[in-house]
């Protein structure tokens, strides 16, 4: 399997404080791998490191030579009023061009991207009038227009539906069987996390990876979310429910009852 991109002992920090310690991932091509940890464990730092968007301070990122990575960014960071088109959203994406204008290849080509991701009609319609999956695929677009070896995802199912999620990670499994490889954060455990092939656990380090079953567990979700998780199974799935420990409670004092049984 060609290794696309690979960490090796990565740390990287904002200020004094440290978001990644000592990091060792490798992504391969084909893969799709889920990131889960909490907020501000270090998900959205990983992706700007795997792009090659922030450097690390110890460490190293190794790519493969000519790599083509694309990123889309959560989607509530996005102006959608912006006077814009779904169309001239997903050129601006272009890369190589000097002429300020797409040529009629280029057109054919954002024609033929959003009729696969299911929104060719809404080519011409403004960004502030889509869903929240829609504009979810047009950031796809973008994403694929740059013909990407590795799409890195923030987010891509957060402030959506369960039917507009369920519809996102149907077309990520078909990219995914196309040969892209794929690498997307989530705080959905349940919905999203336990669907997908593989998974890495992470806390500012790397807790656990390996596939859903093997990462699941009590014991790597309490190290990574430092609070305490149950694991069931349903229908040969992990379900990650909470555990509810109350601690200090006061027991009800007791009540005397008469043999008539009032009190």
């Amino acid at each position: 399997m060609t290794h696309l991109v690979r960490l090796d002992r990565v740390t990287c920090r904002y200020g004094s404080e440290p978001v990644l310690v000592n990091v060792d991932l490798t992504v391969s091509r084909g893969e799709f791998v889920g990131v889960v940890g909490p907020s501000g464990s270090g998900k959205t730092t990983l992706l700007r490191t795997l792009m090659g968007a922030l450097p690390p301070l110890v460490g190293a990122v190794h790519r493969k030579p000519g790599v083509s990575v694309s990123y889309v960014p959560q989607t509530e960071t996005v102006n959608w009023n912006f006077p814009v088109t779904v169309g001239e959203c997903v050129l601006m994406a272009r890369r190589g061009r000097t002429l300020p204008w797409p040529s009629r290849a280029e057109r054919a080509e954002v024609g033929n991207i959003l009729e696969r991701l299911g929104i060719g009609s809404l080519e011409r319609r403004h960004i502030r009038q889509l869903s929240g999956g829609q504009q979810q695929r047009v950031f796809i677009a973008r994403a694929l227009l740059r013909q990407p070896q590795l799409l890195l995802m923030d987010e891509p199912t957060a402030g959506v539906d369960v039917k507009t999620r369920h519809e996102i990670l149907h077309l990520l499994d078909e990219l995914n069987e196309d040969g892209l490889a794929i690498v997307l954060t989530t705080h959905d455990l349940n919905g999203v996390a336990a669907h997908l092939p593989q998974l890495v656990c992470l806390n500012r380090e790397v807790i656990a990876a390996g596939k859903p079953g093997e990462v699941l567990t009590p014991e790597v979700l309490e190290l990574t979310y430092g609070a305490p998780m149950d694991v069931l199974e349903h229908a040969g799935m992990p379900l990650v429910v909470d555990r509810y420990e109350p601690t200090n409670v006061v027991p009800l004092p007791r009540r005397e009852f008469g043999a008539g049984g009032s009190a």
